[in-house]
């Protein structure tokens, strides 16, 4: 692709690529995401096209194809973590097996009302913070890259005769425990501090805290933060009526979008990469960015930095504008109605204008790198 950077050997003659801790995170990441990127495609249309239908007032979303279709394109992303699970272990050599059995801890009906119950409970006396576990991301690729650790001293010492049953009941009792006290909250304490700083911001310019979310919002999908967002936006639609948070996002997706363009029109010989990065844009324009975020802004890095700062003047924008949401919707040109009133015409704008220079950023990153 003509995206990616030249680099040079030890020699400093170019042509050559080193490859640094960076660019082997790259590849591992790749190797996870791509056997998925279709799937997480084909959900994210399913979810689009329902969005449409309902909008248009085509469907109902209590009629059973409605619920049936939903479940299978939202159900998808809730049990996301054990589709990573078993791409994680495959690309790191792990068992595929024990892997997946993080997950079902993870996802079990019990954990998940000790989370939205707001329960108490503590594993070898230390209190379990509360964490967000379906469609996260962040945790369960920590916990199979523990795995793979603890894996090895298992099948270096542990009996080939009763290695079957006993290596899985050694590394979970390892595991499982670290994934719910260390590696489970670390996307929900990231969430709760960006949230923070963006209030605190807000309070004292609404223009800086706009660019701040822009910025933020996209990696903190990432790493699982942004669930952390979805009780305070219901608070305050509950509370005044309208919240501030979620119009200042909706351009970030956009932005996704219109870099997950560029890199496809970049894209010359890797025809994977091109379909991927096409699917991805037209999926983002949906209001979907997750296919563009893991398939391809995320990996080749350059992409997802414009896209951000894409998204950081769209978010200065509709701060600027005040612009409310009325009801809880995810933002999109499908789902503006939510949006009309105060600033809304800067929203629609705004998404317009993250798209735009999303897309001519990361073609100008990509001609520059190319001609060096």
């Amino acid at each position: 692709m003509s995206i990616e950077p030249i680099t040079t050997n030890e020699s400093g003659k170019p042509g050559e690529k080193k490859r640094g801790i960076y660019q082997i995170l790259v590849e591992h990441l790749t190797g996870i995401f791509f056997p998925i990127i279709n799937l997480i495609t084909a959900a994210s249309i399913i979810k689009s096209v329902l969005v449409i239908l309902s909008t248009a007032g085509m469907l109902s979303r209590t009629d059973g194809i409605y619920r049936l279709f939903y479940a299978v394109s939202d159900g998808f992303f809730f049990f996301l973590p054990f589709y990573l699970a078993v791409a994680a272990a495959k690309q790191w050599k792990a068992d595929p097996g024990i892997a997946m059995m993080i997950p079902c801890a993870m996802l079990y009906p019990d954990i998940v009302n000790f989370v939205e119950q707001n329960q108490e409970m503590a594993v070898f006396g230390i209190p379990v913070p509360h964490a967000v576990y379906q469609c996260g991301v962040i945790p369960v690729l920590l916990a199979v890259g523990l795995l793979c650790l603890v894996e090895k001293p298992c099948d270096r010492y542990i009996s080939g005769k009763v290695r079957g049953f006993v290596k899985p009941v050694v590394c979970c009792l390892i595991v499982i425990p670290v994934t719910f006290l260390l590696f489970g909250p670390l996307g929900a304490r990231i969430g709760d501090g960006l949230t923070s700083v963006f209030f605190s911001l807000y309070n004292r310019n609404p223009v800086l805290a706009g660019a701040f979310m822009g910025f933020v919002i996209q990696p903190m999908v990432v790493v699982g933060a942004h669930w952390s967002l979805v009780p305070i936006c219901l608070g305050n639609i509950a509370a005044n009526g309208y919240d501030v948070i979620m119009p200042l996002v909706g351009g970030a997706v956009y932005a996704q979008s219109g870099a997950a363009l560029a890199v496809a029109l970049l894209c010359k010989k890797d025809k994977k990469m091109k379909q991927a990065a096409l699917q991805a844009a037209f999926t983002a324009g949906l209001g979907v960015s997750e296919p563009a975020l893991y398939g391809v802004n995320v990996p080749l890095v350059r992409p997802m930095i414009t896209a951000c700062l894409s998204g950081a003047v769209g978010g200065a924008m509709v701060g600027m504008a005040g612009t409310q949401c009325m009801s809880f919707v995810f933002p999109s040109y499908l789902t503006c109605v939510a949006y009309v009133g105060p600033g809304f015409l800067t929203f629609l704008v705004s998404m317009a204008v993250c798209f735009v220079l999303a897309l001519v950023l990361t073609l100008l990153q990509g001609k520059i790198i190319a001609v060096r």
